[in-house]
Parts: C-alpha cells; sequence; structure tokens
C-alpha cells in the first residue's frame, strides 16, 4: 500500500460499516459545521451516560425512572425537541441561554434538532469494556415524544394568557405534556374523532368526553394538547384544546402493552364529563384540522431521523456478528449471499439517510410557509418510505444472526428489540398506505396550483 493511502486511511477514525453518519467517519459534509459537531458530542455524552447503558435494563422493565426527566431537563434538552426556530423570548425568560455544547440560540437550526433525532436514540457505547448497544425507541421516547409534538400547538397557535399559564411549568419540567389525537376508531382518519368538547350553558367550560388510545407519555402527563370535535362532522367540527390529566376530575388512564417501545408509555385514556376552561381552547374553534397539519411535518421529520438511527444500529450490529461467527469453516462474511444482504440493507440505508439530510437542509432554507406546503408531501413520501426500508434492514439483520436474532437475550437481543418496533414506526404518524396516497396528492395539487397561478398549461 502506498504511503499517500495509508495517510488517507490513518487521518480518520476506524468506524464499524453503517454504524454511524458520513459526517461521524471523516467524510466532507455540506451539512455540518462546527456548531453542529459541538451540539453532537453534548449529547452523544449525556446520552451514552445517562440512557444507553441502562437502555436494555429499563425496556426490560418496561418502564425509565421516575427522576429522568428531571435530569434530561435539568441537562438543557428539552428545547431540542422543538422544531427550528426555537422560542428564544421564551427560553431567555426562563433562564435557558444556550443549548448543550455551549451552542448560542442564533446558532441553532434545524440540523441540530436533526441531530438530537439522532442522538436520542442511542448510540453504542463502550461501558466497562463491553460494547454497549443503543438503537431502542423506549427509554428516550419516555421522555421526548409528548413534549415534542405537544408544546408547539401551544407556541405556535396558543393564546397569551394560556402559554403564560403553562408554557413556564412545561418547558422547566414542573409539568408534563402529550399530544392525544388518535382514537380506538380514528387514526390516521383524523377527520372522523369522535371525542365532543361541548360548551356548557354559560360558556365557561368546556365538557369533553371521549377516548383517546396509543398516547405516547398520556400516563405521566399533566396536560394533553387534544383533538376535539366543537362543532359538526367532518375536519371542519374539529379543535384543540388543552385538557388537563394526570389526577383531573373524570381522566381516568392506563397503560398499553405494546409490541416495542413498551417504556415510553403508551397509555389509554378515558374521558367522562371532564370539565375545561374555554380559555384552554388553543387558538380559534373549527381550525384544529389545520393545525394538526401543521404539526405533522414535525412529528414525521422526527421519525424519519430516528429511523435512520435505528436501521445503524440494527445493521451495523448484524455487520459485527457476521465478521466473527463461523459456520461451515469460515466466518459468515466469507460467504457472497451474506455479503450481497449487507448491500442490499446498507444501500437503502445510506440512500434514505441522505434524503433526510436534504430534506432537513431544505427546511431549513425556506419559508415556513413554503416548506409546509411544498414540503409536506415529500416528508409524507419519506416517512411512508422509512418504514419499509426499516422492516427490511431489521428483517435482514435478524436474518444474519439467525436464532440469536430471534432470542430475547444474548447476543441477538438489541437486534431482536428493534425489529418488534418496526409496527411502532410504520403505523403512527399516519399509517403507510395512507401516507404514499397523501404524498401524490399533495404533489398533483402544489402542480396544478402553479400552473393555475403561473398561467401555464397543466398536463393533468
Amino acid at each position: 500500500m502506498s504511503a499517500e493511502y495509508q495517510k488517507a486511511l490513518m487521518s480518520t477514525p476506524a468506524v464499524l460499516p453503517f454504524s454511524e453518519p458520513p459526517y461521524l467517519c471523516g467524510f466532507p459534509s455540506p451539512y455540518h459545521n462546527d456548531s453542529h459537531r459541538r451540539f453532537q458530542k453534548a449529547a452523544r455524552a449525556w446520552i451514552s451516560e445517562n440512557i444507553t447503558k441502562h437502555a436494555l435494563e429499563w425496556e426490560r422493565e418496561e418502564s425509565v425512572p421516575e427522576d429522568l426527566y428531571s435530569r434530561w431537563v435539568a441537562a438543557g434538552f428539552l428545547p431540542a425537541t422543538m422544531p427550528a426556530p426555537l422560542p428564544i423570548d421564551w427560553l431567555k425568560r426562563l433562564g435557558i441561554h444556550e443549548m448543550p455544547g455551549g451552542v448560542k440560540f442564533e446558532e441553532w437550526d434545524y440540523t441540530h434538532s436533526a441531530i438530537f433525532a439522532d442522538e436520542k436514540f442511542c448510540a453504542d457505547k463502550v461501558h466497562r469494556g463491553q460494547m454497549i448497544k443503543g438503537g431502542l425507541a423506549g427509554p428516550p421516547g419516555a421522555l421526548t415524544v409528548g413534549v415534542s409534538y405537544g408544546l408547539p400547538p401551544i407556541f405556535k397557535f396558543g393564546s397569551k394568557e394560556l402559554q403564560e399559564r403553562v408554557v413556564p411549568e412545561i418547558v422547566l419540567g414542573k409539568k408534563r405534556i402529550c399530544i392525544a389525537i388518535t382514537e380506538p376508531d380514528a387514526g390516521s382518519d383524523v377527520a372522523n374523532i369522535t371525542t365532543t368538547a361541548t360548551k356548557t350553558p354559560d360558556g365557561k367550560h368546556y365538557i369533553v368526553n371521549g377516548q383517546k388510545k396509543w398516547i405516547t407519555n398520556g400516563i405521566w402527563s399533566d396536560y394533553a394538547t387534544m383533538a376535539v370535535r366543537t362543532g359538526g362532522e367532518g375536519a371542519g367540527g374539529l379543535s384543540l384544546l388543552l385538557v388537563p390529566l394526570k389526577g383531573h376530575p373524570g381522566v381516568e388512564m392506563r397503560r398499553l402493552k405494546v409490541g416495542g417501545q413498551i417504556s415510553a408509555g403508551t397509555t389509554f385514556i378515558d374521558m367522562d364529563d371532564v370539565k375545561v376552561p374555554v380559555e384552554n381552547l388553543i387558538g380559534e374553534e373549527g381550525k384544529g384540522m389545520t393545525y394538526i397539519m401543521t404539526n405533522f411535518n414535525h412529528e414525521r421529520m422526527s421519525i424519519c431521523m430516528g429511523i435512520v438511527r435505528q436501521c445503524r444500529v440494527a445493521l451495523s450490529t448484524a455487520f459485527e456478528y457476521v465478521m466473527k461467527r463461523e459456520a461451515f469453516g469460515k466466518t459468515l462474511m466469507d460467504n457472497a449471499v451474506v455479503r450481497h444482504r449487507l448491500a442490499g440493507a446498507g444501500a437503502q440505508l445510506e440512500s434514505y439517510s441522505a434524503w433526510i439530510d436534504l430534506l432537513v437542509y431544505q427546511t431549513i432554507h425556506m419559508t415556513k410557509a413554503e416548506s409546509d406546503l411544498k414540503l409536506g408531501g415529500a416528508v409524507a413520501m419519506a416517512k411512508a418510505l422509512g418504514g419499509r426500508i426499516f422492516d427490511e434492514v431489521a428483517s435482514v439483520s435478524i436474518l444474519l444472526f439467525g436464532g440469536n436474532g430471534y432470542t430475547r437475550s444474548g447476543q441477538g437481543e438489541v437486534v431482536e428489540k428493534i425489529y418488534r418496533e418496526v409496527p411502532g414506526i410504520r403505523i403512527p404518524g399516519g399509517s403507510e398506505d395512507v401516507l404514499f396516497d397523501l404524498s401524490i396528492r399533495q404533489l398533483v395539487k402544489i402542480y396544478q396550483l402553479q400552473t393555475q397561478l403561473l398561467g401555464t398549461k397543466s398536463n393533468l
């Protein structure tokens, strides 16, 4: 080997294939600057120490420690769950003046958000000489999901009085919030939810009746940003209401045992004549569907970012395993069919990762109106495609582990658990078939509107 090649190989760290994004493997990146790298290092250090080395144990126990949320808030990571740009004025009012890693609010963009969404899924960590595998969605989801999707609508659409009343206690970690849209009989069909919010004769309260199901973090939440029906049938009858949960009269909650992400606290909520002040209305009556749709881009992009990390953990774990596992007198890696499986899954993973990086970049360099309008279809498509890629990568990883991948303990435990989390990605945030259809309808709609406004002839 030439000295030049040796120098090239020694200039970057040796990273297990597929385990990290290219910018952490020594490759140049047009998306990442020093600010991004500082935040990544800070996030990796805290998450590795406080989550990764315990994640498997907590997922087995189906819960996380009670004090984990307050420690996470104290470490300064709660604002990282929210879409950029951050509510800087609010954060500074509450005594928060920079993000972890010494990142100034003015530096923060959606690439930082993407880094946190990637890092929170717990990259691998060496602990006491042993490699601890990350990649599980449950433990980080126990911290992030509710506030990530439940708080932004209050910032965007809530009244000043509502913000003053609830934002401080949520941002400072004194109270918790979740998003509650889905019902037993209405998932992707949001326009047909049946939970009602009827005003009292004196007009001072809403009386809420109905059920919400599969609500992540609900069991620990003091509030839910909830989709309710304040009007007639269809999307026009929906509103968003901040509904008190924990300990509130008429509210009953219980944990649901789901296939994966068990420690994230999936919850069933039953509401019987729950009294809610009218001041808890978020925005205007009848605009709930519009508000929900603006929240979906952030939710779906966060899911896409998590897909990439979970795929990386599953595939790199399998890659490492087949390099040392022997059968028929040679390692599994010495078999062409094994290399072909790795190549096929790896190509899908890296292509998908590059697309998500591009969508993040486009989001940063477009106005909110532009990104909501022009990227809605692409984000829906990316989320749907990501579920299929996750399914393929996790399946390949299980197959390469063989019997060990089908066992809930031992060498294949992380891959087995990740595989059980695939449906938890493909279904929430809009099911696959609905999102693929939505993406094309959105693209057609935008094309037709543009041709109409520009006075050009449409081919549709």
